[in-house]
């Protein structure tokens, strides 16, 4: 009789039974030679291989204000169910790379402490826990591939107090403490001639040996080079090669260090300490292996070491810090200079970079110290992106975000971070606008990087994304009908100014009050519009009125005259169609020329740019094509009715037939469409005479 499976037997089915033996890799001396002849990147260092890693994700170019950007896919998301993703940084990021390479190629970086320096809440501990993830990941693959190596001590090897069990004979394996590369058992005055011997191709990756043993395995190599002689063949034959996967719950190549009391904490915590049960096997507190080789800077070696609030250190860590960062060299307490491999990444705040500056005796750290800014986004599109990571459907599955929600909270807190521009005649808003690729008529591309280059402190200051996400996660728990409108946002944005713990300044949290004002002018106006879009009709019908449009203008400009699509006539351009357009946004007769023009440019520019030209582009144009097709189609239904009493039955299907386009189109909800129509319909009753009939 077949005997019943168990959970525990659907579990180990559901699991493999072996992950990739490739990670669980042991060999000899002699076949981790034969893996560095295939794979020479074996051997790369921390800011090699941590750049490689970057760049295996791949690179996407762009441009922007005629500028080359170049995004970093591995910064995008590395899909394990965290919102960890940078948004909208890219030319920090960039600057970031830039160093690493200039490191990796040994430059001069390579002996600097990396600090990344911005404002609260701008993703500079983000940035950093991607890379520690990133290394996890990347040296588990057959491209992030290191090694390191254990020892098979005999019992005998002098200078222990007691034998282990079993004897002279048995053997014990002592595992290299601070994960060296194997290679540097190659004593210097050989390591040309094993370079030369692996035999890589000339214009191939060259291997590296860089460095000394560790004072532990230094010890045993010691010993064993004694015990055989000088017989250096037979001191390899203790060693097994083993695969090192990074991580940095296990300690292994990654390490963290965050200030503490400093009555509490003391440098042993980055150099190591020793190991008082072990003087009692050992005999002595100078027996490196009686000494412990866990601190921060041992287990981060061949990785990457993360300095949380680096400037908060007390002056007691500064020596240590110096050494690791200019010589690659730490002093763990009793021992000689130890050589590291790492990749040494700081960061902090406004406020602690001040009190640096100020400090003379931290003039060594500033002069080791390569500062990448990391500011507040600056672009509406981006910022609106971090929102809707945290609060997508998925995440929020009982309640529906209404269209713009998060797009009025990004514009919000984008606006508090932009200086005001010195343009004259140029609000905020349109700043904003233009900073998140939107066309406005007047300003081009130079006069972005113009806006950009004034300014001197932009996305250093202003409201942090924290702020915004805890008042949306707010809005959300407070709201009761099951739907998070814009306003719902803006109401607990705005109150909780009054209690923002950095806002000190009474004139600053008006300002920053005065923008939510500022805010919900421009939603009045995208509602509206999007209202005008459903109520006119669908976007096709959109799309043919501007083709028609642009087939018009063309032929005016250039004298020419156009195909009527129905009769196949040729036929003078049509200058009614054109200006019932164009009079819906107040362009003159005298000015209808300029205005064509503008449109031929823009569309022009976008060939170039190797853009297709949508209705939808330019902003202006966008504007004057939906007013007038509902203008056209004003009388089909009072807009007006929809706060009335009583509607009747032909209008309530009408608004209803609205209701469904806005939410199969728009993103809308019954509640918020709802919601949206009747906003709308109570402005056109207060006498807006242009935007109603």
């Amino acid at each position: 009789m077949a005997r019943k499976q168990t959970m525990l037997d659907k579990v180990i089915e559901a699991i493999p039974r072996s992950q990739s033996s490739d990670l669980y890799w042991e060999g000899s001396f002699d076949e981790y030679l034969e893996k560095v002849r295939d794979n020479p990147g074996v051997t790369r260092n921390a800011f090699m291989r941590l750049h490689d890693m970057i760049l295996a994700a791949g690179v996407t170019e762009y441009i922007d204000n005629k500028k080359k950007i170049i995004h970093y896919n591995f910064f995008d998301s590395l899909n394990d169910g965290t919102a960890d993703a940078i948004y909208g940084l890219d030319i920090p990021l960039e600057r970031f790379v830039n160093v690493l390479a200039a490191a990796a190629r040994g430059y001069g970086p390579e002996r600097r402490i990396i600090l990344l320096h911005g404002p609260v809440g701008s993703s500079k501990s983000t940035i950093v826990r991607l890379l520690k993830k990133g290394l996890e990941r990347y040296t588990a693959t057959p491209e992030g591939a290191l090694y390191t190596y254990s020892w098979k001590v005999p019992g005998d090897l002098a200078g222990r107090v007691s034998l282990p069990p079993g004897g002279e004979d048995a053997e014990e394996i002592f595992a290299c403490p601070m994960h060296e590369e194997p290679l540097r058992l190659v004593p210097d005055q050989w390591r040309p001639r094993v370079v030369e011997l692996i035999g890589l191709p000339p214009d191939g990756p060259e291997v590296r040996i860089e460095g000394d043993l560790c004072p532990a395995c230094r010890y045993i190599y010691r010993q064993l080079m004694t015990r055989y002689n000088g017989d250096w063949s037979k001191v390899v034959d203790h060693i097994i090669v083993q695969r090192l996967v990074m991580s940095e719950k296990d300690r292994i190549g990654i390490g963290t260090f965050q200030p503490k009391d400093e009555k509490n904490q003391d440098s042993t915590e980055l150099t190591g300490d020793i190991n008082y049960r072990k003087i009692a096997i050992y005999g002595s507190d100078s027996d490196p292996r009686a000494f412990n080789f866990d601190g921060e800077f041992n287990i981060a070696n061949r990785g990457l070491i993360e300095f949380i609030e680096i400037l908060k250190l007390d002056v007691a860590f500064l020596y240590d810090l110096l050494g690791a960062t200019q010589e690659h060299k730490i002093k763990p307490k009793k021992f000689a200079q130890t050589d590291i491999d790492e990749v040494i990444i700081g960061h902090t705040n406004e406020a602690e970079y001040k009190k640096l500056l100020k400090n003379e005796y931290m003039e060594a750290l500033r002069d080791r110290t390569i500062k990448i800014d990391v500011p507040y986004i600056t672009r509406v599109s981006e910022e609106k992106r971090i929102y809707e990571k945290l609060y997508s459907a998925q995440r929020v599955p009982n309640v529906h975000v209404a269209p713009h929600t998060l797009e009025v909270a990004a514009m919000w807190a984008v606006l508090t971070r932009l200086e005001p521009p010195r343009k004259q005649g140029l609000t905020d808003l349109q700043k904003l606008k233009l900073y998140d690729g939107k066309y406005l008529p007047g300003y081009t591309a130079e006069t972005v990087k113009e806006l950009r280059k004034e300014t001197e402190r932009e996305g250093m200051e202003g409201i942090s994304p924290r702020y915004v996400q805890d008042k949306i996660s707010n809005a959300l728990i407070t709201q009761t009908q099951g739907c998070l409108n814009p306003f719902m946002v803006l109401n607990e944005l705005e109150k909780g100014l009054r209690y923002h713990s950095l806002i000190n300044d009474e004139e600053q949290r008006q300002r920053y009050s005065d923008m939510i004002g500022v805010v919900k002018a421009e939603y009045e106006d995208l509602v509206k519009n999007e209202v005008r879009r459903a109520l006119s009709a669908d976007v096709d019908a959109i799309r043919k009125l501007a083709m028609n449009y642009i087939d018009n203008v063309k032929a005016y400009l250039l004298k020419e005259k156009v195909r009527d699509r129905y009769t196949g006539r040729d036929q003078e351009a049509d200058e009614r169609l054109m200006r019932s357009i164009e009079e819906k946004i107040d362009i003159p007769e005298s000015r209808k020329d300029d205005f064509r023009k503008e449109i031929m440019n823009f569309i022009g520019a976008l060939a170039i740019e190797g853009k297709e030209f949508e209705y939808d582009t330019n902003d202006r144009l966008r504007r004057a094509l939906e007013l007038k097709l509902f203008e056209d189609q004003k009388d089909s239904i009072k807009l007006t009715s929809v706060i009335s009493h009583s509607v009747d039955r032909d209008s309530q299907d009408k608004i209803d037939v609205v209701k469904t386009r806005m939410k199969k189109e728009m993103g809308y909800c019954e509640i918020c469409a709802t919601d949206v129509l009747n906003f709308v319909a109570s402005i056109f009753a207060r006498g807006d005479a242009k935007e109603a009939d």
